[in-house]
């Protein structure tokens, strides 16, 4: 079983830069991949970013177009921990952001993998 606990959201200003952490715990060695996700009210949940973090997508990131630019997404091993790094935020970046892992991806996206809670970001015009 697989915990995972994410952090750093909060209210930011547009233009801002915001870090989010994905981190990790429990068994970990059959996963292959960290993915982001973010629902808005009143909107389905979206794909934001991914990465591979073994075996030979190890470390290549997948990025949405509406982020593609702006945010970075990495994996410290050691650490376990995924961070998504916001920067330029805009207004329509306000989201509940979780992340989740699994064993089967599908361009590094987790496919019935395991998933946090949830942080919340706000971002104000």
């Amino acid at each position: 079983q697989v915990q995972l606990v994410e952090s750093g959201g909060g209210s930011v200003q547009a233009g801002r830069s915001l870090r989010l952490s994905c981190a990790m715990s429990g068994n970990t060695d059959s996963l292959n991949c960290i993915g982001w996700f973010r629902q808005a009210p009143g909107k389905e949940r979206e794909r934001v970013a991914s990465i591979g973090i073994r075996g030979a997508f190890r470390g290549l990131p997948h990025y949405s177009d509406s982020v593609k630019g702006r945010f970075a997404i990495s994996y410290d091993d050691a650490e376990r921990t995924s961070y998504l790094q916001m920067n330029s935020v805009k207004y329509e970046d306000t989201a509940m952001y979780t992340c989740a892992t699994g064993t089967y991806c599908v361009n590094r996206y987790p496919v019935n993998g395991n998933w946090g809670q949830g942080t919340q970001v706000t971002v104000s015009s």
